[in-house]
């Protein structure tokens, strides 16, 4: 009997993260995930049981990622596809009255989270030879809007950060920025309002997205992709 490959998910209890972890199992993968809420935690590990292994992980700290990385490998095996999904964004004002809290906040989570998943991760995925990292971008990562300049900033960061590592790995390990498309989340809601409504809902999108994901490989390293369709 073939293993079933592996996926890591990172803000894996709401959103995208929590739509992908039910189109992955449903598909035979096993899923490693994490999340800052305890009880959503202990929900999605009740819901889908071992070799599936969920764990509370704050991804701006670099001594939980290490930890959660290990109890990873330990109890899954070392990934096949990392997705470093977890971000929040601001709430809309202009840059020069976004206070330095919550633009830290921003940017620990949606630059440093990603940089602490692959600084404990891709050593573990080089050894063995194989992989895929993608680290979710946006259109706001290729374009830019007024109200949410410190997301842009983030998002923007990762296409460069993606990029560049791809150029270290050499496609041993493949490192892509994926640009999901506009999806109807609590995150758009908002940036959006009630307009985020006329989007398509986390659901529909990972049955369109997981298997562009699946799919993705050595060829596909340091590309800017974006999910067809969306």
């Amino acid at each position: 009997m073939t293993p079933s490959k592996i996926v890591l998910i990172t803000g894996c209890t709401r959103g995208l993260g929590r739509a992908m972890v039910s189109e992955f199992t449903s598909r035979g993968w096993t899923v490693a995930g994490c999340g800052r809420d305890a009880a959503l935690i202990a929900a999605l590990q009740a819901e889908h049981a071992a070799p599936n292994y969920f764990g509370t992980c704050d991804v701006r700290d670099d001594a939980q990622v290490a930890a959660f990385g290990e109890k990873v490998v330990k109890h899954c095996g070392v990934p096949d596809l990392v997705l470093n999904n977890a971000a929040i964004v601001n709430k809309n004002a202009p840059a020069w009255q976004v206070s330095a809290e919550e633009f830290d906040r921003v940017i620990d989570i949606n630059i440093k989270g990603p940089a602490n998943v692959m600084r404990h991760l891709l050593p573990v995925m080089l050894k063995r030879g194989s992989g895929v990292m993608v680290n979710f971008s946006s259109g706001w990562g290729r374009c830019t809007a007024p109200e949410v300049a410190p997301y842009c900033a983030t998002k923007y960061a990762i296409e460069g950060l993606s990029q560049a590592a791809a150029q270290e790995t050499g496609g041993k390990v493949a490192i892509i920025p994926l640009n999901p498309g506009i999806i109807d989340t609590d995150m758009l809601r908002s940036c959006f309002g009630a307009e985020a409504a006329g989007f398509p809902d986390a659901t529909a999108w990972a049955k369109r997205a997981v298997p562009f994901l699946i799919k993705l490989d050595p060829k596909d390293n340091g590309q800017p992709l974006s999910v067809p369709g969306m």
